[in-house]
């Protein structure tokens, strides 16, 4: 079992970064394949990013592909999303997940979830 903790959202600008952190707690983190997902208001839940356990792959949405980063430290138990150009279509709250095995695009294949964090992009 795994606890993930997401950090580092917040309000920005069009055009601005931020980065997002997710902590984890539990055992054997780099035996899990870790993935971002979003949820804005009066809309589904949807795939932002995964990366491998290993972190020798990543995968994207076409919508963000080109601007944001997924990337993990197992040493440090953690995972970040480096989101760059942001628009305000990007506004939502991001949650970091967690499966064994490989990565999935899809919310229900993960077993474990974040509380979420919020990040509103202004125009």
């Amino acid at each position: 079992q795994v606890q993930l903790v997401e950090s580092g959202g917040g309000l920005v600008q069009a055009g601005g970064s931020l980065r997002l952190s997710c902590a984890a707690s539990g055992r054997a983190f780099g035996s899990y394949a870790m993935g971002w997902f979003r949820q804005a208001p009066g809309k589904e839940r949807e795939f932002v990013a995964a990366i491998t356990s290993s972190g020798s792959s990543t995968y994207y949405a076409d919508s963000v592909k080109g601007r944001f980063t997924i990337s993990r430290d197992n040493a440090k138990n953690s995972l970040y999303l480096q989101m760059n150009s942001l628009q305000p279509e990007d506004t939502a709250v991001y949650y970091c997940a967690a499966r064994q095995g490989y990565y999935r695009s899809s919310s229900s294949s993960y077993d474990y979830w974040g509380q979420g964090t919020q990040v509103t992009v202004s125009s």
